[in-house]
């Protein structure tokens, strides 16, 4: 019977959101007819509304599905709304802007406010009501966990945090007879397998597929280097390419006409928030204004990131390497603010035009943390694939306490799936980012690529 209801479940959401998305059209077209059709220089007749109001469907589709709008069950409830908001807040602005320069001047603003704020509403009452019909008919799975060691608890906690979602009902290690561990798979709609060899690993999966039972597997690093392999035939042999190389020549070369044209257009808008942080920043303490501190970029290049001063003068007087934390007592209280919104970050804008970072990929590291870190994890250099980034997808979906080894997956999924489109939708990300910071991993959601996962080493201790 579960099974079955599965095979319904795109179809459920497909349609729920199909129904919100036709609402907030017509709430669209309503207010188009209704205050702005009539009182443009030459009016549209029929056809020219209609595909006005199709382009305004098109941009909620598509900042919907940039934000996760869409994704009914996947997320928190608190989640799916800010994302709608923030959506919806980017598709009226921009539509507002779209209609005045067909009207050919600055039209009336309310009416967008008051559809916005409508907007808002209908979005509420769908993210409460849909949600509620779709745990009616979904309930969370009941699975069992088969680990390797005791890392996995920390991917059970997690997985806690969503008891509307998943309930964890048992747990068996590894070591137990095969049998074992098999009738138990059977008792249960799914299994996390975490932390555990490859071969036995490989062999669950393979009884998982032939039960058809669903499977839940935190990757390892080789794991994420086969995903991103291209499939080819050597005659009526199937092989799977792992290129390894980064990004090839037309890549890169549109992603640096893509980083520079985008660094000089985001300067214009940051320019005054900029001017406030510097201002800020000196008042506060009279201290310099800005911080450079040497970084890694593309094959372990250093170089110098620009950031505007968060923490106190000399913060690392004894010239020990330490990572920020949260509540880090050497943040400023206007540092915390900065960093909150990022706004400390925007400096780097300079580092894109000079070609030492990209707008996304993985953060810039510090080399004495990088080698601190190879030492547990040697596959830690195999970030530097790409060049740096002001943003990237380990920034978007991970918080002040997601492990350096999950960071280094994620960046790793970013680089193995590279796109440009994928590059726009971290861009969008991190703007939901901005407004509302997560705290930590419990309020991460699944978002780009796939859910993160929670092992703290390397695959040579495995």
């Amino acid at each position: 019977m579960n099974k079955n209801r599965d095979l319904y479940k795109r179809f459920v959401t497909f349609v729920s959101g199909i129904f919100l998305l036709a609402m907030l059209t017509g709430i669209f077209a309503y207010v188009w007819y209704k205050e702005y059709s009539k009182e443009i220089i030459f009016p549209y007749y029929r056809r020219g509304n209609w595909v006005l109001i199709a382009i305004y469907c098109l941009l909620v589709l598509l900042f919907f599905r940039a934000y996760g709008g869409f994704k009914l069950g996947y997320l928190k409830k608190t989640d799916m709304l800010y994302s709608q908001m923030l959506s919806m807040a980017c598709v009226n602005a921009v539509s507002y802007f779209v209609i005045s320069l067909i009207g050919r001047h600055f039209m009336a603003f309310m009416p967008v406010v008051y559809m916005t704020c409508f907007d808002f509403g209908i979005i509420a009452l769908w993210t409460l009501f849909a949600g509620r019909l779709y745990f009616m008919i979904y309930p969370p799975r009941k699975l069992v966990i088969i680990y390797g060691s005791h890392q996995a608890a920390s991917l059970v906690l997690k997985m806690s945090q969503r008891v509307d979602k998943y309930m964890i009902c048992e747990s068996i290690s590894i070591n137990e007879p095969e049998d074992k561990v098999k009738e138990l798979i059977m008792k249960y709609e799914g299994v996390i397998i975490c932390d555990t060899p490859a071969e036995l690993r490989n062999d669950y999966l393979k009884f998982c597929f032939a039960h058809s039972k669903r499977a839940y597997i935190a990757p390892k690093i080789s794991d994420i280097i086969i995903r991103g392999a291209d499939d080819i035939r050597l005659f009526d042999t199937p092989l799977m390419l792992c290129r390894n190389y980064g990004l090839d020549f037309e890549q890169q070369l549109f992603k640096r006409v893509f980083d520079v044209v985008f660094s000089l257009i985001a300067l214009i808008p940051a320019a005054p928030f900029m001017i406030i942080s510097a201002i800020a920043v000196k008042l506060y303490d009279g201290g310099p204004v800005l911080y450079k501190q040497k970084r890694l970029t593309l094959n372990g290049r250093e170089f110098f990131v620009y950031k505007f001063r968060s923490m106190i003068v000399d913060a690392e007087k004894d010239g020990k390497a330490r990572l920020a934390s949260e509540e880090d007592d050497r943040i400023t209280p206007v540092g915390k603010i900065l960093r909150k919104f990022r706004v400390d970050e925007f400096p780097q804008l300079l580092n894109i035009l000079k070609g030492d970072m990209s707008v996304v990929g993985p953060r810039p590291e510090r080399p004495e943390l990088t080698a601190e870190y190879e030492k547990d994890m040697p596959e830690f250099g195999f970030r530097l694939k790409v060049k740096a980034g002001l943003t990237g997808y380990a920034q978007v979906t991970g918080a002040y306490d997601t492990t350096p080894y999950d960071k280094l997956k994620m960046d790793l999924m970013y680089i193995e799936n590279y796109s440009i489109r994928l590059d726009l939708q971290i861009i969008l990300m991190t703007l939901k980012t901005m407004f509302f910071p997560p705290k930590n991993n419990a309020e991460i959601e699944e978002a780009l690529l796939v859910p993160k996962n929670s092992d703290k080493k390397g695959e040579h201790s495995k």
